[in-house]
């Protein structure tokens, strides 16, 4: 069982974001938090899957190499693609409002990139997952970001909050991966690693 396989393994996860090392935690793995400030500037050109499985690995290498050999690290990115743009974290009020407007009674993907160093070798994948916003009133969306945090994430909203209780009309694809790390896949990921 990986968990067992984990115990004599030091986990360091590169991520500041606590969604992810309380994710982390559930899955039963204990692990270390350690974040590099990275360059997350990408070539426009790429598709999205590709900017957010570059992301992810720039976050990695800079652990490469370094003071952590002896470590299985994890680093992630997540991104929200509306309409083939690219909904990063906001940057005010207005722009998250903005957003959220925007994305009512639509269809946006998620997609999370996770990246693995273990043994010196690099690994990643990305996960996408679909989700539809129900129609929310204004009111209801100045209520989510006047009461809550959506400048610290991606497309402006964290599916684990108010938002997400009472304006998901579907999701396709894993919850936890909206929340910013796919659990099941990152689970099979480290099985394969791990057992061989």
């Amino acid at each position: 069982m990986v968990l067992n396989l984990l115990k004599d393994i030091k986990v360091l996860l590169g991520s500041q974001s606590p969604r992810r090392t309380e994710l982390l935690s559930k899955m039963g793995i204990g692990h270390e938090v350690v974040v590099i400030p990275t360059d997350e500037s990408f070539d426009a050109s790429l598709t999205p899957e590709e900017i957010v499985n570059h992301i992810a690995l720039n976050k990695l290498k800079a652990f490469e190499g370094g003071a952590y050999p002896d470590y299985l690290v994890i680093t992630a990115d997540t991104i929200v693609v509306h309409e083939g743009a690219i909904l990063g974290k906001p940057r005010d009020r207005e722009e998250a409002f903005d957003t959220l407007k925007a994305l009512q009674g639509k269809s946006h993907l998620v997609m999370s990139s996770v990246a693995l160093l273990w043994e010196g070798v690099v690994h990643s994948f990305v996960e996408t997952t679909e989700v539809v916003l129900v129609s929310l009133s204004d009111a209801e969306i100045a209520y989510y970001v006047d009461n809550f945090k959506p400048l610290d994430k991606a497309g402006s909203y964290g599916i684990q909050e108010w938002i997400g209780l009472v304006g998901i009309e579907s999701i396709h694809g894993s919850y936890e991966n909206v929340v910013g790390l796919p659990t099941a896949r990152l689970y099979q990921k480290l099985k394969s690693l791990l057992e061989g």
